[in-house]
């Protein structure tokens, strides 16, 4: 028997850990209050199990070939209706749909940039985009967020900053405006503007990543920064947590020229376009908006559990900003908390959540961790939210006897 000898991978690959759905570990009785997952009984698994059935009757030969059926036309159409509520008027030839909304910014890194090339983020930022632009290779620089999302005033001065002494400006700026994963924070009217004016001013593009703007509890809607600079935005979106991730589906919307290099790009070529045809005879045949409702009536109730269990659990002991959609909540402890510190006691105890510094690149804050409330019932989400405040309280209590304060 031959044994393998070493091999030597790329080097590309980011020394970091992977998070993800499997980051509770492989107890089943643990409560997933760190899965970023739509609530499973809002799946609408009886409407797409019709909806596939029409599409293999009706549209079955086509559906089924490569280039697929007029399914991808009717998805497009319902696109840019949705769009118009975040004030975006576009046509056909400036929306394509993706394999998720992560291959959108897949498609549009290696689009934009080069190895070394400069790509600014928010700070926290969602772990998966991170990851994905330090496997481009490129330089990343973080910025704040506050109450009123992304600080584009900071933004601002370091390009004054970078075009005064020559530094480079960045081939893109990556936010996610409303609902921001993971802090939970939706970015200003007047902030969309002023990151427009910039994105123009100092010629960089703007990736918008508008995963969770169907999901306001309010109702109401922003104009997206695409709305305010088109030829510098690109808007992402996805299917995922309005129909179901598993389906795999996004959009970009952009200039049809960036598009063109993206398509290049996409060694999938289309996007299943089977799933375009059920998800556009799902689309056409229920109460879309009907759905919407029930997503949004489930997770404001699970996202007021969440907030009451916190208060009567941690008391002041920590501090967050109440979100007005999404998935998220992002709780602050006192600055010398490490959230990493009473994860494994947490766990054991029956819950996970996932420890701030996974959201960071830089300028690592260890004192903040990410709950979902959207996945678990009011019960579970108290039962764990008791369970993590025990399992930081006992940390506390350690730290305290040894002299060293938390």
């Amino acid at each position: 028997m031959q044994i393998a000898q070493e091999f030597t991978f790329s080097k590309r690959f980011p020394h970091l850990p992977l998070v993800g759905a499997a980051f509770s570990g492989k107890q089943s009785n643990v409560i997933p209050l760190s899965f970023g997952f739509p609530a499973p009984e809002l799946l609408p698994v009886k409407q797409l199990s019709s909806a596939s059935v029409t599409a293999l009757q009706t549209q079955g030969k086509e559906a089924l070939q490569y280039t697929g059926g007029i399914g991808q036309q009717k998805v497009i159409q319902w696109i840019k209706q949705r769009a118009l509520l975040r004030s975006i008027e576009v046509e056909d030839s400036n929306i394509m749909i993706t394999t998720g909304s992560m291959q959108g910014i897949d498609l549009v890194t290696r689009t934009l940039t080069d190895p070394g090339d400069h790509v600014w983020i928010e700070s926290p930022s969602f772990f998966g985009a991170i990851r994905l632009f330090l496997l481009a290779e490129v330089q990343l620089t973080s910025f704040p967020i506050d109450e009123y999302g992304l600080r584009v005033d900071l933004v601002e001065q370091a390009l004054i900053d970078a075009r005064k002494n020559n530094k480079p400006i960045p081939k893109f700026l990556y936010v996610m405006p409303n609902y921001h994963n993971p802090s939970g924070v939706s970015l200003s009217v007047e902030r969309r503007k002023k990151l427009a004016e910039l994105a123009y001013e100092y010629n960089f593009f703007v990736v918008e990543d508008d995963a969770y703007v169907e999901l306001s509890f309010s109702g109401k809607y922003l104009p997206a920064i695409y709305s305010f600079g088109p030829e510098r935005v690109i808007y992402l979106s996805t299917f995922s947590k309005i129909v179901a991730p598993g389906i795999r589906m996004g959009w970009t919307i952009t200039d049809k020229r960036i598009l063109e290099k993206m398509k290049m790009l996409k060694s999938d070529g289309a996007t299943s376009v089977f799933v375009q045809e059920i998800t556009s005879q799902f689309l056409s045949n229920m109460d879309f908006d009907r759905h919407l409702n029930q997503l949004i009536h489930c997770y404001r109730s699970r996202r007021d559990a969440m907030i009451q269990s916190i208060n009567d659990y941690f008391g002041d002991n920590v501090s967050f900003i109440i979100p007005d959609g999404g998935f998220f909540i992002w709780l602050t402890f006192p600055n010398d908390v490490d959230t990493t510190g009473f994860l494994q006691q947490s766990i054991d105890r029956g819950v996970s959540y996932i420890d701030g510094r996974h959201f960071y690149f830089g300028n690592v804050e260890t004192n903040h961790l990410r709950l979902c409330f959207t996945y678990c019932n009011e019960e579970q989400i108290r039962k764990g939210i008791s369970w993590i405040a025990d399992s930081y309280f006992e940390y506390k209590k350690k730290f305290d006897v040894l002299g060293g304060g938390v």
